[in-house]
């Protein structure tokens, strides 16, 4: 018997997406499958499908973000929802109001989804504990807890290049342990059968228990990249690090910045992806971030289909 998942509904199907870690296999599939079948929508004159006709999708963004909260706007606007941007920086939070007050005020705007980004680990479950019934919840990346549509859009990516997942070697290469998105690509790519996820990093980026969400643990590049066919390269994340946790960022990129000579122990085929925004000369040299073996713009074409996927999903499950 599982035990009880605040995403699923009573009938076993996705009713908010707050993590990867958790979901079933075949739901994770069912996303993927459903992003794939609104790829073709971007590339029509008519960028508009009618499936969320009528429906009030709010983002609410607690932290600052260009790629993530534009491309949830594009995906509701093509799915034809009506979409509302809050600016929190201006909002009521500013004034003192509390989170549940604010979400409480918005759903009696008659609200049927929130799309959540907020600094703080678990916000996106405490709005979700607490909304209506009929309400959606998507978390669009909680402190350094998780940002699933990130790892969706990223597997997304690795099973359009690689066809599938069960003879894989994916490295995870930075800063580890800031970041939400390695959390949620790690999770997905469990998830999904991949038999080798590796993490590579200095010792002060990278969690004590990070072996335990079933990964290789590397320190240098040379050995850790050694024949993988995914390379993701992560953002430093500046903003959330406290104290000396790195030399400098040139030490970090003589180390750990991908240059096309540590791309080499990788498999010639092998793809190079990275969430965004990157970092130039610190963690990805620019010679690999716009050549050949670089995905990383074919990520956030991908990531509206995902999001579109997630939420015409979410509304079709009562």
């Amino acid at each position: 018997m599982m035990g009880f998942n605040p995403q699923l509904n009573s009938n076993g199907e996705l009713h908010h997406l707050l993590t990867i870690e958790g979901l079933p296999r075949d739901i994770v599939l069912h996303i993927l499958d459903t992003a794939h079948s609104f790829l073709s929508v971007g590339e029509r004159e008519i960028k508009k499908v009618p499936l969320l006709r009528g429906k009030a999708i709010f983002n609410l963004f607690f932290e600052a973000s260009t790629r993530t909260r534009t491309t949830f706007e594009i995906a509701a606007k093509r799915l034809s929802a009506d979409v509302i941007n809050l600016n929190v920086g201006t909002s009521s939070q500013s004034k003192g109001e509390t989170l549940l007050d604010t979400v409480a005020n918005l759903s009696a705007m008659h609200a049927d989804m929130f799309v959540v980004r907020h600094a703080q680990s678990g916000a996106a479950h405490l709005i979700a504990r607490h909304v209506a019934p009929y309400i959606h919840v998507i978390n669009a990346g909680d402190g350094r807890h998780a940002h699933p549509t990130q790892g969706l859009l990223d597997v997304f990516t690795i099973r359009h290049y690689k066809k599938e997942f069960a003879s894989l070697r994916v490295a995870i290469v930075g800063d580890v342990l800031h970041s939400r998105v390695a959390r949620s690509q790690i999770h997905a790519l469990t998830t999904l059968g991949v038999p080798e996820v590796r993490v590579i990093g200095p010792r002060t980026l990278l969690p004590t228990n990070v072996s335990e969400l079933g990964v290789h643990v590397y320190h240098d590049m040379a050995s850790g990249l050694k024949d993988v066919d995914v390379v993701i390269m992560l953002r430093l994340q500046n903003e959330r690090m406290t104290g000396a946790l790195l030399p400098s960022a040139q030490e970090f990129f003589k180390y750990y910045g991908l240059t096309p000579e540590k791309l080499a122990h990788a498999k010639p085929d092998a793809i190079v992806m990275h969430p965004g925004p990157m970092n130039r000369g610190i963690e990805i040299e620019s010679s690999v971030a716009d050549g050949r073996q670089s995905v990383i713009l074919p990520q956030v074409t991908f990531g509206i289909a995902v999001r579109m996927a997630v939420m015409s999903i979410l509304a079709g499950n009562a």
